[in-house]
């Protein structure tokens, strides 16, 4: 599906003139691009385009955030006020018109974050749309020449307005003196996760563009997060359980006093629920040391027409959190029961009691993805583990194992999946990765586990632990949506990654695995981001004593891609510097990348 169908579907009617005009922004460019030909690229012609093309982005981000700051002054007012207003004992009446602006607030709230994040994409897209048009039309020179570097403060930023006559955007003499040449970034090259750039290979012009989008508050604030995460939990706590409400509803700010009251059975029972709906369940999978059932939560959309049954987990470490978001964000803004084809069910956190503690591990220190398939005699984690697989994921056809990068470390977003198996090599591919990693998947992980049962799957690695990254989180989503668009699941078409994935299809050397790591304990610094390229013989780390005197230097012992890094500076011996994608050969039959 083309963005400027997907903005239109994903715009709140309400707020329809705040967006993006994307189409407008397009239009603009294509035409232009031709109008550039037809002058024989002449670079005071192509000047004229990316001035004015400025001043219409100005003129948009200024729409946008407007639209975002007013929301979250009001919000933020309204919540102070709501959460002031309450006390123990308010008469009925006064607590039903409390309860009413509360929840109309929450809605309100999760409009502000989807607006947000659907215009954010928007302004990348129409930024790619610009490099797409005008780096093929343009010499790296003249690129150099024409692009200007401009800082734009807010009292610099009024007067960037197009000239009423000739709708051209005038340039006050103060930003014109402050143009410079920036040297074009490879077309090759990869940047840090942490950046936002990361999905985007940026021409110079178009890196300044996004500089100018990325000063504005609706890009860069986490306010409009924060202000949900509050409501919610005023909610929670002020708002006691309605057992009229029904569990199907896909609005999740309706059902946030339902969860504990949902029904709780001993095994997942697809064909007895209802089409075109989405259902909330516990699963009991164990019980606890006072007699009581250790259960998880598992959310299914059972879509009107049969088809595959995908499922989704996630926290299968408990402190590995960014698969959760992404799976409340598919189901209450990205699949609709009325038109799926099959089933999705999606286990936000697969291991309680990690999650429950903020560790990895299971209650017993055992770690779940190391003993699948579990049994059903045996100790506490294989227990659970195989009560997991037998009455939640032995369900699916399809499995996608949401992961981040342990405590202590740093992960680029990438996928493990055994690249000569055609449908996993696909799911791989369709999940937009930074990276692939080809791994015919251990003993003892869950994604092991469902690969004998016939299940296809893979494991997606989303980010770093203990924390939602969004922009994370939606590159993720994005790549599920594909999957299962790819599968006919949904009505809507694959969309492209921005850039190929590097696919590392090699082993490293060193102890058969693709992690590196230190013979020696200290203070150690690992050097490279992830997700960037290092040579053999490059310096990878140092690590010094206590007193500050260098023991050891550690270098790439050959070209790779870092895929993840420790980021604890405190190191014993054995400890793990960082995760080296190597991109050679061919596909190994069987491939431990150091995951055991």
């Amino acid at each position: 599906m083309k963005f400027a169908k997907q903005l239109a579907l994903r715009t709140i009617p309400t707020w329809s003139d705040y967006y993006i005009d994307y189409r407008t922004l397009k239009k603009y460019l294509k035409e232009n691009a031709a109008n550039l030909v037809a002058n024989e690229n002449d670079p005071l012609f192509l000047k004229s385009i990316v001035e004015e093309f400025r001043g219409m982005l100005v003129l948009e981000l200024q729409k946008v955030d407007g639209r975002y700051e007013r929301v979250e002054k009001e919000s933020r007012k309204a919540l102070e006020e709501l959460d002031g207003k309450w006390y123990e004992g308010m008469p009925d009446e006064e607590y039903e018109s409390w309860r009413k602006n509360i929840l109309k607030l929450l809605q309100s709230l999760e409009s502000l974050k989807e607006f947000t994040q659907t215009n954010i994409t928007g302004f990348q897209k129409i930024l790619k749309k610009f490099d797409k048009y005008f780096y093929n039309t343009s010499s790296t020179e003249e690129l150099e020449q024409l692009t200007t570097t401009i800082t734009i403060s807010d009292a610099s930023r009024e007067t960037l307005k197009p000239n009423s006559g000739s709708g051209m955007l005038l340039l006050p003499e103060p930003l014109k003196s402050s143009f410079k040449v920036v040297s074009p970034p490879s077309r090759t090259s990869t940047a840090s996760p942490s950046n936002n750039l990361n999905r985007y290979t940026f021409t110079p012009i178009g890196k300044e563009l996004w500089s100018l989008v990325t000063s504005y508050k609706f890009v860069t604030s986490e306010s409009d997060e924060n202000l949900l995460s509050r409501a919610r939990q005023i909610w929670r706590k002020r708002v006691p359980l309605s057992p009229g409400l029904s569990p199907t509803t896909q609005n999740l700010t309706q059902v946030l006093t339902e969860d504990i009251s949902l029904r709780t059975v001993q095994a997942l029972d697809l064909e007895g629920l209802p089409h075109g709906q989405v259902s909330y369940l516990w699963v009991e999978l164990a019980e606890d040391g006072m007699n009581l059932p250790i259960k998880v939560p598992v959310i299914v959309a059972k879509g009107v027409k049969p088809g595959p049954v995908v499922g989704l987990t996630a926290a299968l470490h408990g402190n590995e959190l960014n698969g959760i978001p992404l799976i409340h964000r598919l189901i209450s803004q990205e699949l609709n029961p009325g038109n799926l084809h099959g089933i999705v069910v999606a286990c936000p956190v697969a291991n309680v009691p990690g999650y429950l503690a903020g560790r990895r591990t299971f209650s017993d220190g055992t770690d779940l993805n190391r003993v699948m398939p579990g049994k059903p005699n045996g100790t506490e984690s294989q227990t659970y583990a195989f009560n997991l697989i037998d009455r939640i994921v032995s369900k699916f056809t399809h499995l996608l194992d949401l992961h981040t990068a342990s405590k202590g470390r740093a992960n680029s977003l990438y996928v493990r999946a055994n690249m000569k198996d055609n449908r996993t090599n696909r799911m791989a591919r369709l999940q937009n990765p930074q990276i692939i990693v080809h791994n015919t998947s251990p003993d003892g992980s869950l994604r092991g586990a469902a690969m004998e049962r016939g299940i296809l799957a893979i494991t997606v690695e989303i980010g770093d632990p203990s924390t939602f990254q969004k922009r994370f989180v939606r590159n993720a989503l994005q790549g599920v949506t594909n999957i299962l668009s790819n599968l006919k699941m949904i009505p809507q078409e694959n969309l492209l990654p921005e850039h190929d994935p590097v696919i590392c299809t090699k082993s490293h050397i060193t102890l058969g695995k693709y992690w590196i790591f230190c013979n020696r304990g200290g203070i150690l610094n690992v050097l490279p981001d992830v997700n960037t390229w290092i040579r053999k013989s490059e310096p990878i780390a140092t690590l010094h004593s206590v007193f500050g005197h260098l023991v050891e230097t550690y270098y790439a012992p050959e070209d790779g891609i870092v895929i993840g890094k420790e980021m604890d500076p405190v190191c014993q011996s054995g400890q793990r510097i960082l995760h080296l994608g190597v991109v050679m050969g061919n596909f190994e039959e069987k491939v431990d990348d150091g995951h055991l």
